[in-house]
Formats: C-alpha cells, structure tokens, sequence
C-alpha cells in the first residue's frame, strides 16, 4: 500500500505516543517507533497492532544515544519526518532529579536534531507543554503570553528546547522546519481501550489515580490543595482527550509536509476550558457510577494553582479542534483501566 511516507515516532510506545501511532496510520502515513521502554511497556505494540492489524515497526533504542539515532535513520532511510515526544514527563521528579531531566530531555532533541541534519530530513514536529508558560498574569494563555520562569526543572527543559528550536530556525543555516505543539492535559484512551495510560508504579498524573483508586489499588486519592484562588479552590487545568491530541500531531506533520508555515511556530493544544480537580472527580464519579475515596492533602511543589488555553490560533490556522470532551475522556480512562485488570496488565 502506498503510503505519505515514513514518520519517526520518538517515544511511539508511550501514553501519547501510540495513540498519535495510531493517526498517523489512519492518516496514510508509516509511522517507525523509537523507544527504548524507560516509561512504557512493550504492550503498548501489541495495543497498537490488535487496533491497526497491522504491524508498526520498533527501533528498541535510546534517543541520547547519537550512533543509535544515525543507525535507525541509516536503516529506514527515506523519512518525511519525525516526531518527538521522547521525554521524561514528572513534575515532583523533576524537582527531585533535575540533572536525569536535562540530560535526557534538554539531550535527546540535540542528538536528534544533528541527525537529521545530518541525514536531510527537514520536518519536526516537537511535544512541548503548557508548561512553558509558568504562572501565567492572565487567563486563558495565548500564543504569545509571555514565556516565565519555569515552575520546575520539567518545565525548564520545554523552554530550553524551544529555544534550541527557534536558535535553530534564526541561525539562517538550518533546513529544519519544526512545530512545537504547547499542550495541556492529555487524559482519556483510545475508544478501543486497546492503549492509554499506563504508568509504571505510583501514577504522576491526576486521571490514572483516579482510576486505580477506583479500582481499589491505591488507597485513595489526595488532593493536592484546595485553597487555591479558584472557585473551588482546587488545581484548574484544560483537559484535552488524548485521541484529539493525536489528531493534532498530524495537522502538524501534514501542515510541515505541504510546506505551508514558518520556520519555526508554537501552537496551544487544548479544549479553551478549564476543569478544576474536584470537578474531574464528581465528573468520573457521573459517567462510571464508581464512587471515589479522596482526601484534602497540602499542596504540591512545582504546582501551577490553574492553567487553560486559548486556541484561537491553533483553530485558525492549524484547522484543528478538539471533538471529544472531560465526559468521554474519563469514561474511555475508566474502559482502559478495566481492560488492563481484565488481562492482567496493570503495574503497581
């Protein structure tokens, strides 16, 4: 079957990563995967498979590893373009361990930009975070909303590799066009709850605990804080599905394939709402019937108190915007959550 061509997934086997796999696919597109299974598992393969019945191809390697990355790209020779998502994602971590976040995330974008220079492959697509954005004077965060000073250590290696990006695109002598893409909180899986979010060990993120409380293998679940200035004092932060956030990674490969942007642009990927963590609660709590067991704790370092996007630009010229809402999202996590006990892949 002829296909768009070949796209480096960076990465491909993570939360995000194989669902963006999976659109790809569908969009026509041979997506070839990179991860070395740090932060996901080799399931995640057999997920995409059973989804796509088709076979998606796994380079097992290290994206700070420059030989491997020269190897991988040796071996598959012609590629349209990459997609990088390879990256360390916890906040707390971070805080903990900045050096292992730099090395890693700040590393593996400088390995793999001198490799595709090396090799003429001229097309990025780069996972950046709302992060970046620190905490924002104003409410919801443009485009252009100025970029702070980091919140954490996580946040920072974002920032530095937007600027290793738009360093790259002012320096006149590089080919590479990229797209960062700032998004907001990806939660859901896929309607198949063949893949989603399978963290190893104690969750970072709020949805996954959610639904391991609810499933009786995590105690409970804090709340971290509710005395924040918002209307129920609970963390806020947009909430996009992760199917529609895979969807936007390709309007980002096929805008950079048809040549249709600038050197280098950022984009907010989200819904233009926000959800406080008490209403992500009461909402699981409407669409599964499960009740959840949750504590008030103290707040958490790093924490933005709220955070949502404005996504004007993104549906102005991207043409991209979100179908599916915080109901679906939570429903499909809680789907994916009972098909991983069903066949006993859940990690503790």
């Amino acid at each position: 079957m002829e296909t768009k061509g070949k796209i480096v997934v960076t990465g491909g086997a993570g939360y995000i990563g194989s669902h963006a796999v999976v659109e790809l696919f569908a969009a026509g597109y041979e997506p070839i995967i990179i991860d070395n299974f740090v932060n996901s598992q080799q399931s995640a393969l057999e997920g995409i498979q059973a989804i796509l019945h088709a076979t998606v191809k796994c380079h097992p390697i290290d994206c700070t590893d420059i030989e491997a990355l020269r190897g991988v790209f040796r071996e598959e020779g012609s590629i349209v373009g990459v997609i990088h998502f390879a990256a360390y994602k916890a906040v707390g971590e971070s805080v903990k361990e900045p050096l292992k976040y730099y090395h890693n995330n700040v590393g593996s974008l400088v390995a793999l930009l001198q490799v595709m220079t090396e090799f003429n492959v001229n097309k990025l697509v780069f996972s950046s975070s709302c992060t970046v954005y620190g905490i924002p004077d104003q409410l919801p965060v443009t485009e252009a909303t100025p970029v702070k000073k980091a919140n954490s250590p996580y946040g920072n290696t974002k920032q530095i590799c937007e600027d290793i990006l738009s360093d790259l695109a002012r320096s006149g002598g590089s080919t590479i066009y990229s797209i960062a893409l700032r998004y907001f909180n990806p939660i859901g899986a896929h309607p198949s709850a063949k893949i989603g979010e399978l963290p190893l060990g104690v969750p970072n993120n709020l949805v996954p605990f959610i639904t391991q409380t609810a499933m009786g293998i995590r105690e409970k679940l804090t709340v971290f804080g509710t005395d924040y200035d918002t209307p129920d004092g609970s963390n806020i932060r947009d909430y996009i599905h992760v199917v529609d956030l895979a969807k936007a990674h390709v309007v980002a490969v096929d805008r950079l394939v048809q040549n249709k942007g600038e050197q280098i642009e950022f984009f907010n990927i989200g819904t233009g709402r926000g959800n406080s963590v008490l209403e992500v609660i009461h909402t699981f709590e409407k669409v599964t019937g499960q009740k959840l067991n949750y504590v008030i704790g103290s707040r958490r370092p790093g924490d933005v108190p709220q955070i949502y996007a404005d996504v004007t630009k993104s549906t102005q010229e991207l043409g991209f915007k979100t179908e599916l809402g915080l109901e679906e999202g939570l429903k499909s996590a809680w789907d994916w959550e009972v098909n991983l006990k069903n066949s006993n892949r859940q990690t503790v």
